[in-house]
């Protein structure tokens, strides 16, 4: 996949990296970018709530992945809207992944998107660094046969795993299903969970969630064993394992 040339807004504004977390004190072993959710359109700065939305997911992963050295970062847009085919936020999650590797060198990347940043995750997993990619509730365009449907040959090679909540009422869950049909057949390492009764934040199963999460970029990055439920999915043909429920109480997690 082509990497992005960047260029500033009108006013000047660039992508950045937001504040490290984690990894202070050890040689960094891996990255995770956290891609905030956006807008199909605007023009607007990007979403401080949407940044800080990101925040407890970076710092769970941190806190399991310490001991490989796994330091997160919050990518900061220049804006928040996607904006048709300039795909604004896959060039600066691209631009990140680039900036990941000037900072900590040859070392494996996750994306980690939620809504339309997962869709940036997706978009921008072709860069050669990256190992990973974790979509959460991906907001993904309806399919048009007469338009060129979302690419998915950039995911060849990368672990992939999406997760949606079955009652989104902001990102169609049927959608990611079907993106998830079509990147499993190009590449096998693919797998998706649905949250039954969760919305588009999925908050309800957020302890879940961010169990599996860490289970699979943990396995992804530093080829740590993973679980049961994600072994099977990865291994299971569709629908099987583009269907896989994430049961109550994964990963230990508590119900609040």
């Amino acid at each position: 996949m082509a990497h992005y040339a960047l260029v500033g807004t009108a006013d000047g504004r660039r992508p950045r990296l937001g504040r490290a977390v984690g990894a202070s004190q050890a040689a960094v072993g891996g990255v995770v970018l956290l891609l905030p959710d956006g807008e199909p359109v605007s023009g607007r700065r990007p979403s401080v709530r949407a940044h800080a939305a990101a925040l407890p997911l970076a710092r769970t992963l941190v806190r399991a992945g310490r001991a490989d050295g796994l330091v997160a970062h919050v990518v900061r847009y220049r804006g928040r809207g996607w904006n048709g085919p300039d795909a604004d936020l896959a060039a600066d999650a691209s631009w990140a992944v680039s900036e990941a590797v000037r900072r900590y060198g040859d070392v494996p990347v996750c994306l980690a998107g939620l809504g339309m940043g997962a869709r940036a995750a997706l978009r921008a997993g072709g860069h050669e660094a990256v190992a990973a990619v974790l979509a959460l509730a991906p907001w993904l365009p309806e399919e048009d046969v007469a338009a060129e449907p979302e690419p998915v040959r950039q995911l060849v090679g990368r672990r992939v795993l999406v997760v949606h909540g079955t009652n989104d009422a902001r990102t169609d869950p049927e959608l990611s299903f079907r993106f998830a049909d079509r990147a499993k057949k190009a590449n096998r390492d693919t797998c998706r969970f649905e949250v039954h009764t969760d919305g588009h934040a999925l908050r309800q199963y957020a302890d879940e969630v961010r169990a599996l999460a860490a289970d699979f970029v943990l396995g992804a990055l530093f080829a740590r064993p993973v679980s049961r439920p994600l072994t099977d999915a990865m291994a299971a043909p569709p629908p099987l394992g583009l269907r896989m429920p994430l049961a109550a109480g994964f990963g230990g997690a508590r119900r609040r």
